[in-house]
């Protein structure tokens, strides 16, 4: 009976063991609610929204990026007519980091 209470008992802290190492495990994540990919901007205003999580630098093209203290971030700025590529990447204090972009054009 007491073996099964000790193994029970190493179970449970593994499993919380993994549960609060899993943000470290995993890494940074990036999320780009606008723009969407290959999105037309009449206008050339660009809204850019989205949400970091265990991240230690955010940036978009290569511009800092400060998200709020829930991890989302958001900045406008005009863009001249053409294409344009928009990256934005977040790293972790590993230095892992995730890379996403954005495909747009502007009329």
């Amino acid at each position: 009976m007491t073996r099964y209470l000790i193994a029970a008992l190493l179970i449970i802290l593994a499993g919380y063991g993994f549960l609060e190492a899993r943000p470290l495990l995993i890494g940074p994540s990036l999320a780009i609610a606008t723009p969407k990919n290959d999105s037309s901007l009449p206008g050339g205003v660009l809204s850019v929204e989205g949400h970091a999580a265990r991240t230690v630098a955010l940036t978009f093209d290569g511009t800092p990026l400060i998200p709020d203290q829930n991890g989302s971030f958001s900045t406008s700025l005009i863009l001249p007519k053409g294409g344009d590529i928009l990256t934005f990447t977040a790293t972790d204090r590993f230095g892992r980091s995730v890379t996403k972009r954005r495909d747009i054009f502007v009329p």
